[in-house]
């Protein structure tokens, strides 16, 4: 376990928790950190799906500042292909994620939520990419995973102002996906994915796999990776269970077993 991240686990989801007083702010321990959990929660067979969180107050307001302004144009070199790949860590999980937003997820922050497959956010949750006001732009993903997800003109647009995003707007751009009280997000991202506990893990693998390599090809190339994955699972004892279980008794009542 690190010092300001842990993965906890209960009833087959596992927590990504981010706790750095007093702003989650992500310096390069915690990034660290988080890769390492990340990795965990990818590896654990008592793992079927993940939660991101840093808390009731915050999701992570950004980097740590004060640290960066320390390093120079040598150390960001050496340090900038770390971080990303610190954040990429959570995009390739192969289960589904779920960033549980709360407060300010800024910059790295806003750039961590990102890496989530899906965002449910608190109805006062702000979110945003101001690095361009610190007189840089985001490193951690924030200029690719963003204009994939609400598109190059609405990404543009908060990357050169630097805006901070409330979260009713964040809904109506697709930035996140869900607006619920701010008391709720934990529990409903912990809902959502208590979903694919006991699924057709590999199944579910797959489906990621597809649509993430997907996006980074063109349509031809991506319809190369769906046609390789579907054909990779007529080889699982899951696609049998599945498809014998709906035979007999019909949809949603199979009984998977992860091989």
């Amino acid at each position: 376990m690190g010092e300001f991240v842990q993965l906890e686990v209960e009833d087959g989801v596992g927590t990504i928790r981010v706790d750095r007083p007093k702003m989650n702010a992500l310096d390069v321990a915690t990034q660290e950190e988080i890769r390492a959990a990340a990795h965990e929660a990818a590896e654990r067979d008592d793992v079927a799906a993940v939660v991101v969180y840093g808390g009731e107050k915050l999701f992570a307001a950004g980097a740590d500042v004060k640290e960066m302004s320390t390093m120079s144009h040598r150390d960001m070199v050496e340090r900038s292909g770390k971080l990303q790949s610190s954040m990429t860590a959570v995009a390739e999980i192969p289960k589904p994620v779920v960033a549980a937003v709360t407060g300010y997820a800024l910059g790295g922050g806003c750039e961590l939520a990102l890496c989530a497959d899906i965002r449910i956010a608190a109805d006062d949750a702000t979110l945003g990419q101001p690095e361009i006001l610190l007189g840089i732009i985001p490193g951690a993903g924030g200029t690719q995973r963003l204009s994939r997800l609400v598109g190059p003109s609405r990404a543009k647009e908060l990357i050169f102002t630097g805006r901070f995003v409330k979260a009713e707007e964040a809904l109506a751009i697709g930035l996140v996906d869900k607006v619920v009280p701010a008391a709720d997000v934990y529990n409903e991202s912990v809902a959502w994915a208590k979903r694919f506990v006991g699924g057709a893990t590999l199944a579910m693998r797959a489906a990621k796999e597809a649509i993430d390599k997907g996006l980074e090809v063109d349509l031809a190339t991506g319809l190369e990776i769906e046609r390789a994955q579907f054909a990779s699972l007529f080889a699982t004892e899951d696609r049998t269970r599945g498809m014998a279980s709906f035979l007999e008794s019909g949809p949603g009542k199979a009984e998977f077993v992860g091989r």
